[in-house]
């Protein structure tokens, strides 16, 4: 039994690649939405849960059948250079172009991923449960969604990381369709630097990285000045690349790889 009204979960018989899908109807988007999940072959209990977010114009399916993260997800294991681990692959509630994973027009789209989305895979997926670590990564807006929510909800995650990140809401703008306007958001929940200075004192370990020909490149270099200017730990990286696919399946492994760290329980 769980909290959802309804719940589909995709039949095992039908299932490859060790990936499932997921509707629920979300309390938070009062509609129903879905969750793509990577759950490794004969996984233990209590494994660390990545919940991994998409950008614009895409949805839960996008890191699998574009990024193939499955694949390097269970190559790593398999190798033995990370334990197992849950990937947790949600729509951002479909709002126009991209929700941006923050809360707006009547929607909780904040609260889908903090709440629902975490909640229905500790429900529903057997290997994950209450006490499974949880890291949040994303890509463009979703690197955005991540960076922002591990830093205003610290307390909620072991730790994030962000891939050619959008770093404050008016980023998002260039990005949506011609004439579709931002819906309003309070100034103070746009920044992500806003929220990691805020909860300095509280926030989980911090990766991101960038691509040396991406639009965004100068964003994530002022974001990660002002982490440096105030003292903030992370960890900020550029690699040659530009806002794409090739980019984005090659740098997943640096997250996959950061978070298997933090849950052996390696910070440094």
């Amino acid at each position: 039994m769980t909290k959802f009204f309804t719940t589909e979960i995709s039949n095992p018989q039908f299932e490859a690649d060790n990936i499932r899908h997921i509707n629920i109807k979300s309390p938070s988007l009062h509609q129903r939405a879905d969750i793509t999940v990577f759950v490794p072959p004969n996984a233990p209990k209590d494994l660390p849960i990545v919940v991994l977010l998409h950008g614009v114009y895409a949805s839960h399916w996008a890191w699998v059948y574009n990024g193939g993260v499955h694949k390097t997800t269970l190559r790593l294991i398999q190798s033995g250079d990370i334990e197992p681990m849950i990937l947790a692959m949600p729509s951002d509630g479909l709002w126009a172009d991209g929700s941006g994973y923050i809360e707006h027009s009547g929607k909780q789209f904040e609260h889908w991923i903090i709440h629902d989305v975490i909640d229905a895979i500790t429900n529903i997926i057997d290997p994950a449960t209450d006490v499974s670590p949880l890291f949040i990564a994303g890509l463009s807006m979703g690197g955005y969604g991540a960076l922002r929510l591990a830093a205003k909800y610290p307390q909620r995650f072991r730790g994030c990381a962000g891939h050619s990140s959008v770093t404050h809401y008016q980023q998002l703008l260039p990005l949506m369709e011609s004439g579709t306007p931002l819906p309003p958001v309070a100034e103070e929940e746009q920044s992500v630097f806003g929220f990691m200075l805020r909860n300095k004192d509280h926030l989980p370990p911090i990766r991101f990285d960038c691509g040396t020909d991406d639009f965004l490149l100068e964003a994530n270099r002022a974001l990660h000045r002002a982490l440096l200017d105030n003292q903030i730990k992370h960890s900020y990286e550029e690699f040659p690349g530009d806002h794409n696919w090739d980019y984005w399946s090659k740098h997943i492994e640096k997250s996959l790889r950061f978070f298997d760290q933090i849950a052996r329980g390696d910070t440094s």
